[in-house]
């Protein structure tokens, strides 16, 4: 099976964002984007970078993030 589609585990820190049954990779993604748009968490002046709230931060394990970097982040969360 192919690691995007692969269903996993989501660990506790991020249960709140997106939930507590297995997803796959790409919409757990899909679901953070969600929340950052609808608590309006971009940086106006530059869209590429994410001003993470206290939710992310403990995702993110700090305040700024660029949408690149929300990705590895994640990743370390899946299990």
């Amino acid at each position: 099976m192919v690691a995007i589609s692969r269903r996993g585990e989501l660990d506790a820190i991020r249960c709140p964002l997106v939930g507590s049954k297995p997803l796959p990779r790409a919409e757990v993604v899909s679901k953070v984007w969600d929340y950052i748009k609808k608590n309006k968490l971009q940086d106006p002046q530059n869209k590429r970078e994410i001003m993470a709230d206290e939710k992310l931060q403990a995702v993110f394990g700090k305040t700024r993030v660029t949408m690149f970097e929300m990705n590895k982040h994640l990743a370390q969360h899946l299990t």
